[in-house]
């Protein structure tokens, strides 16, 4: 009998700091059954800890990310339609290989100007202030504005895109989520209409509707409205909490911040080592096993909900030598902030550009930028790593 491991009962303090908790349990073992708490009551699931074993299971195509194949619906999916994040080869296969057509290496860093822009734009009106919380002056409305304009949301439309959005990624609680879900869909949907009615192109909606693979094969209204639900969340959250969390912990490792600001030249470096260090998503998501399958010697029956802890895998001794130890030149190549596999996150390259982008514009206007207080507390759950405000001044 496998011992199950209560998360609930390490209490606040997980949430603040999971890193010695998962030291715990990387210590007797890279996969463990745990109990999650959740609003309809506990959950149980296995958890991958250990950096290789969590590269492994990211990878392997026995674990599926579909959970129609359970039975399970889930709202998103009734209301927006299907994405890349709930499919499986071969559905997952023809949706990656239409949407990589147009988001490109190419096509993100031509967008370097625009984030610049909009950066600049943030701090203008942030600065003057001489405090502010970040997160909500500057690392929220950074990337829901450059998806705005990725997106080719119409400048009159922003306000209710934003309003939208805001409740699905970080939702009031004023709003019932399957209301502001159908509402989106329906906002989508106009969106995609009016791009095929007048051939817009040059943003990636109006792209997407002319992409077609060498067989003529295109994305269906369906599937567009999904695509851009999927960019709004994975882009956004995972962006916002880049940025907070990368000034939070600079802050906290003032000689590493003094060195970023004395050499720009690392900032690459130093937003590679934020990744992996604190990086935005504390575990992948859902995954549930297709067969009987073994990682780290734990044997894991058929339909089995499985987490992958990529925060556990970023701290790996085994992998990366004092990881506890926070140090923008450090070699972090092969670190799983992304993920790794298929689902590899197609828009990591947009999310390290803007990343790069606001620290280097934040240090550059706000040299003597100090923390303000506390944040008032962390995201809570086991996928979103990041704080929930960020008081500074300067």
């Amino acid at each position: 009998m496998t011992d199950v491991v209560d998360l609930a009962a390490y209490g606040e303090r997980f949430t603040a700091d999971p890193y010695p908790v998962y030291a715990e349990l990387r210590e007797r073992g890279p996969v463990h059954r745990v109990r999650l708490p959740r609003a309809d009551g506990p959950v149980e699931a296995w958890l991958v800890v250990g950096y290789e074993e969590a590269r492994e299971a990211l990878a392997d195509p026995r674990l599926s990310k579909d959970p129609t194949t359970l039975g399970i619906t889930i709202p998103e999916g009734e209301l927006i339609g299907r994405h890349m994040l709930v499919a499986d080869p071969p559905e997952h296969t023809r949706l990656r290989r239409l949407v990589a057509r147009e988001f490109t290496a190419r096509r993100v860093q031509a967008l370097a100007p625009l984030v610049q822009r909009i950066t600049d734009e943030l701090l203008d009106a942030m600065v003057p202030l001489g405090r502010a919380d970040l997160v909500q002056s500057f690392a929220f409305p950074l990337p829901l504005t450059v998806i705005s304009e990725l997106l080719g949301v119409p400048v009159a439309d922003r306000a209710a895109f934003r309003r939208m959005s805001g409740e699905v990624v970080a939702p009031s609680g004023k709003v019932p989520p399957e209301a502001n879900l159908a509402e989106l869909g329906t906002f989508l949907d106009a969106l995609i209409e009016e791009k095929r009615r007048s051939g817009t192109t040059g943003d990636l909606v109006g792209d997407l509707i002319r992409t077609a693979d060498d067989e003529g094969d295109q994305l269906s209204s369906s599937e567009l409205r999904a695509m851009a639900y999927l960019l709004l969340i994975a882009g956004h959250e995972t962006t916002v909490n880049l940025i907070a969390s990368g000034v939070h912990t600079l802050l906290r490792h003032p000689d590493q911040l003094a060195a970023l600001r004395a050499d720009p030249t690392l900032t690459e470096g130093a937003v590679e080592e934020i990744l992996r260090y604190e990086g935005p998503i504390e575990t992948a998501t859902w995954r549930h096993t297709a067969e009987e399958v073994e990682f780290g010697g734990v044997r894991m029956g058929k339909n089995e909900p499985v987490l992958v802890s990529l925060a556990s895998a970023g701290h790996d001794p085994a992998r990366f030598p004092d990881p506890e130890r926070f140090d923008i030149r450090r070699r972090t190549q092969g670190h799983l902030a992304f993920g790794h596999g298929l689902h590899f996150c197609l828009g990591a390259p947009l999310a390290r550009l803007e990343g790069r982008i606001a620290l280097t514009s934040l240090l550059a206007r706000c040299p003597e930028l100090a923390a303000d207080g506390e944040p008032s507390g962390w995201a809570p759950g086991l996928l979103i790593r990041g704080v929930q405000d960020l008081p500074l001044r300067w």
